[in-house]
């Protein structure tokens, strides 16, 4: 090979690269700016020591020529609660960065709030700031910050209260041993992270109020998650729990509201007074109790990804004035359960080799429900199954109910009386607190003597002002 046709060869990369890579035009007009996918970029309420979501925006260059950024760096440095993230770099301060002609680059940021020693929320604000062709711009960062308790794998071996001078952040489980007790006083929020669990051997005692009820709910405090079911695992009543008691709570965004429970054959039955509370956008069950007494008043559960009440295999039962509404949403997941399932029997698993085992012949004491809705999206919402065909001791009297009079024939059974089928009830406020819209099929359609036993409605209404209760939890006003 010639020497002259060796120099081409070697030099042709080279000749191809500069040919194909001219320098760089940079605009340098100081009158060029960059442009910002918003102005502040806002991180709703966090608990300090606990981080944040990591959220981002774009810098984009909308020129046709390259635009070179002398330093983006934080305002508050080392000392800032906020971290940043440019396309992929972490740090403080970034000098002489470039973006092409009509591109974009990505800012990452999260922060990790400091305690404040106050039980009021704080706003936490910082910026980052830009330096181009001498011109200074900035993004505000703002995040509030509340303080909480942090249990992370909490043992309570002794009576304890539980107060609402600021939030409790359960992250693995809260356990209540059999010789103690759990209050909670008025106003109280429990925040659990995903799969966590309140355990209660003992006893529970939640004393919410009208106007302060106790809230139980997820960790992740941004809008998108407020009405997401599944963010946490359950309220576990074991075996040996005994006096339980939950008045004015708002249980919401679990995967079970509250599993009541204890083995066939133990001889032991769990109890649960429960009473102006609403359970809510569970990816389970509301309520599953199985061998489990259970007097429930100004009870609403809501949408649930199985039943929103689960009465199993046996156990001592009565509802008065209570909703059991289940308008769960197909794009979670198809729901397969009505909303009240009353059956004797159950089936359990081994996850380690497949086998099944079926337990049949409960017993129920009592399963009654007296002036209350049971109502849904699906064909049927009412299912009432003997495992080997017998009896079940149940009664429904005053109730509206949607049911599939083809499975079930509540005409011809005595032990329903005073039904309202298949009506639409007309609910006002899908799918949050289902109170009851002016033309209601519910309304004055309770029996009196069963309001007496309930006389105010959840809100703190009277029943016993016109001529006849509303049917459910709520009370129609007018309003």
């Amino acid at each position: 090979m010639g020497l002259r046709k060796l120099l081409i060869i070697l030099f042709l990369p080279g000749i191809l690269f500069f040919a194909c890579h001219p320098e760089r035009d940079y605009i340098e007009d100081t009158d060029a700016h960059l442009t910002f996918t918003l102005d502040t970029l806002y991180f709703d309420t966090v608990f300090t020591t606990i981080g944040t979501i990591t959220k981002s925006f774009r810098v984009k260059n909308i020129y046709n020529r390259f635009i070179k950024i002398q330093e983006i760096s934080l305002a508050g440095g080392s000392s800032s609660v906020f971290r940043i993230n440019v396309d992929g770099t972490p740090g403080l301060r970034f000098t002489n960065l470039e973006i092409a002609p009509r591109d974009s680059m990505f800012i990452f940021v999260e922060a990790t709030l400091d305690p404040n020693n106050s039980g009021d929320i704080l706003r936490i604000q910082d910026s980052i700031v830009f330096l181009t062709n001498g011109n200074l711009q900035d993004i505000d960062l703002v995040a509030w910050g509340q303080d909480v308790h942090i249990i992370r794998e909490g043992l309570i071996n002794e009576n304890t209260t539980w107060s609402a001078d600021k939030p409790y952040l359960v992250l693995n489980y809260a356990y209540v041993d059999s010789a103690s007790v759990l209050t909670m006083e008025p106003g109280v929020k429990v925040h659990f992270h995903r799969d966590a669990i309140l355990y209660v051997d003992g006893s529970l005692q939640v004393n919410g109020t009208v106007d302060e009820p106790v809230w139980f709910g997820g960790d992740r405090l941004e809008q998108f998650y407020e009405h997401f079911p599944g963010q946490w695992g359950l309220i576990y009543l074991t075996q040996n729990s005994r006096n339980n008691r939950i008045s004015y709570a708002e249980i919401t965004n679990g995967t079970f509201g509250i599993l009541i429970s204890a083995p066939p054959g133990s001889g032991l039955m769990p109890d649960l007074e429960i009473s102006n509370t609403i359970i809510n956008h569970m990816s389970a069950n509301g309520i599953y109790a199985l061998n489990a007494a259970i007097a429930g008043t100004n009870l609403v559960i809501g949408n649930c990804g199985g039943s929103s009440l689960g009465l199993v295999y046996g156990g001592d039962y009565a509802f008065t004035h209570c909703t059991f509404a289940n308008y769960w949403y197909s794009w979670y997941s198809n729901r397969k359960l009505p909303a009240l399932l009353l059956i004797d029997y159950f089936i359990t698993d081994d996850d380690r080799d497949g086998v099944f085992e079926l337990h049949s012949g409960g017993e129920f004491d009592r399963a009654e429900f007296n002036n209350s809705i049971i109502y849904g999206n699906e064909h049927s919402e009412l299912a009432i199954e003997s495992y080997e065909g017998l009896q079940l001791n149940y009664r429904f009297d005053h109730c509206l109910i949607r049911v599939n009079e083809d499975s079930l024939d509540y005409r011809n059974d005595p032990l329903f009386t005073s039904i309202i089928s298949n009506e639409e009830p007309l609910f006002d406020s899908i799918p949050y607190s289902f109170q009851l819209d002016s033309l209601s099929p519910a309304i004055d359609a309770g029996l009196p003597a069963h309001a007496v036993e309930v006389p105010f409605d959840l809100e703190g209404n009277s029943r016993l002002e016109d001529s006849a209760p509303d049917l459910g939890a709520y009370e129609w006003t007018g309003g």
